[in-house]
């Protein structure tokens, strides 16, 4: 199965030499990136967002590890510092007593007592020019520790503003992440909404239906209100006013008509 394969791999390899010659590769490759491309694409965006998520959340060991490193550097420097602290009280002592010596041997005497004891001369410019190597090899051990310590105290600093860069860009990919969810969800929510069709033909006729409904109604009742506005005869059950002659007589200063002459008429 596998001499198959292999076969199969080195035909396809050679018919690929035959059609393109040399950008054979340059096909391969872009080939690949557009499969990939392709593939990234199908990829559903939810999927993605979690994926994201997941790369951040790795994020937390590498950080934790390294606040442990550089958690262990400070103490590390601090006690650095201590001892350099240390060695220059050392120091200082021991300059004094150098300077005490060189003071004594210059005096000019033969003879000296330290701790209720004597010393010549030469004894004690022996023992002066001991302490004085030992001095000078202390004090170059001393810059160099203050050298350590500055070049550990450099490199501690711009491990903290490593540190601090990458949990801000932590704390941002973390924002950067859910706003791109509350978009997905936008989308999702947009695409809902448009997948809602109305059928408004049903609404549109009942609407007519309506409107027309109220027109008859509203001609049904001018044709009511007409009926009682306009009679073939005098309505016999309605009474015209008594005085009604006397009203307009008086409305126009005419003279009273005589009953007769209105009965007659």
């Amino acid at each position: 199965m596998i001499r198959k394969a292999l076969v199969g791999t080195g035909i396809a390899m050679l018919l690929g030499l035959l059609f393109f010659g040399r950008d054979m590769l340059s096909y391969v490759r872009t080939s690949a990136g557009y499969m990939k491309q392709s593939i990234n694409d199908s990829v559903p965006t939810e999927f993605q967002i979690d994926r994201a998520r997941t790369m951040i959340n790795d994020l937390v060991p590498e950080i934790r590890k390294n606040m442990q490193v550089i958690a262990r550097e400070e103490v590390e420097v601090e006690q650095l510092q201590k001892q350099i602290c240390e060695a220059e009280g050392r120091l200082g002592e021991e300059k004094a007593d150098l300077l005490r010596l060189r003071a004594d041997l210059a005096t000019g005497k033969e003879t000296f007592v330290y701790g209720k004891r004597n010393y010549n001369v030469d004894q004690v410019k022996l023992d002066l020019a001991n302490r004085f190597e030992r001095y000078q090899t202390r004090e170059a051990t001393l810059e160099s520790l203050r050298d350590i310590h500055d070049a550990r105290s450099r490199s501690l600093a711009a491990a903290r503003d490593k540190l601090e860069g990458m949990m801000a860009a932590k704390r941002q990919l973390e924002v950067d992440v859910e706003n791109l969810e509350a978009q997905l969800k936008m989308v999702a929510a947009a695409e809902t909404t448009s997948k809602y069709h109305f059928d408004d033909s049903k609404l549109g006729r009942v609407r007519e239906l309506v409107a027309d409904l109220r027109s008859r109604l509203e001609v049904a009742a001018r044709v009511v209100d007409a009926e009682r506005y306009y009679h073939d005869q005098i309505p016999l059950n309605e009474e015209a006013p008594a005085n009604i002659v006397e009203q307009v007589s008086e409305y126009f200063d005419l003279d009273e008509p005589d009953a007769e002459a209105i009965a007659r008429k």
